[in-house]
This record gives C-alpha cells, sequence and structure tokens, in this order.
C-alpha cells in the first residue's frame, strides 16, 4: 500500500467501516493497515478512544475536535503512524441549522503532523457515506504524496 512505511488505523462514526472496507478491498493492504473501529455511538467514542466528555457536551460529537480526539485515540489504541477518523451527519435525520445533513468532520494524523477538516456533501445517506470516504483515503494519500497544504 506505502511500500510499509507508513502503518493506518481509522475511527468511523457515520461512515459505519466504509473507509476500512474500501482500504481492504485493496491487495496487500495487510501490509500497512492495522485496523480500525466503529465508534458510532458517544459512549464508545468517549471509552474507546478517549474522546473528552467536555468536547461532546460543548462542541458535539461532529466537530473538528472530536475528530481529532478520534484520530488520536485510534492512532494509541493501534500504534500507528497515520490515523483517520470521520464523524459527521448523514442523513436523513438528524441535522441541525449549524450542523445540517451533509456535515462531516474528519481528523488526520500523519507521523507527527495533526490536521483536521470539515465538509459538507450532498446527496442521499449512501451517497454522502461515500464521498466523505472517498475524501478522507484522498485527503490522507495527497497529504503524505506533499500535493496538499496540510
Amino acid at each position: 500500500m506505502w511500500k510499509n512505511i507508513y502503518t493506518l488505523s481509522v475511527a468511523e462514526s457515520c461512515t459505519g467501516g466504509l473507509v476500512q472496507k474500501l482500504i481492504t478491498d485493496i491487495p496487500g493492504s495487510s501490509n500497512s493497515f492495522l485496523g480500525g473501529v466503529i465508534a458510532y455511538s458517544n459512549a464508545l467514542k468517549k471509552n474507546l478512544l478517549n474522546v473528552s466528555d467536555t468536547v461532546l457536551e460543548t462542541e458535539g460529537a461532529v466537530s473538528e475536535t472530536c475528530a481529532l480526539q478520534m484520530a488520536e485515540g485510534i492512532k494509541s489504541l493501534t500504534k500507528s503512524t497515520c490515523s483517520i477518523s470521520i464523524t459527521g451527519i448523514a442523513g436523513p435525520d438528524g441535522g441541525t441549522a449549524e450542523k445540517p445533513v451533509g456535515t462531516v468532520c474528519f481528523g488526520f494524523i500523519a507521523a507527527e503532523k495533526y490536521w483536521s477538516k470539515k465538509q459538507f456533501f450532498t446527496g442521499d445517506r449512501e451517497i454522502i457515506r461515500i464521498k466523505a470516504a472517498d475524501f478522507a483515503i484522498l485527503s490522507l494519500i495527497q497529504h503524505l504524496q506533499g500535493r496538499n497544504d496540510n
């Protein structure tokens, strides 16, 4: 996958394992992909990935801060060199004026570089999840190849 230079772990919420499925569809992915979790509930985000109560209460699960804490949690759990996390609102319900359906937050860690992104995707639940998973994978690849500003 990355010529054994990097290892990857993933923490997903709204994509429900889609990122992990796409990664493991690639022959040889076991050389770099260590694994991941689907942390759909806030309790699992907190208890397994160490997302803080304060973040969940003040910013919510769909926030860049939560996404970064999820990325940190899965990286710590697996000892990977890179991690991706996704948390969002895929719909059709659950959106608000501040966080409409299609709001997705991402956390990334590549070696010692940490960053987050917030994106808005359109479409039905399936399309939003596919767009979010694709965005997450491509964002990390572009960063590792030096093709973005993170």
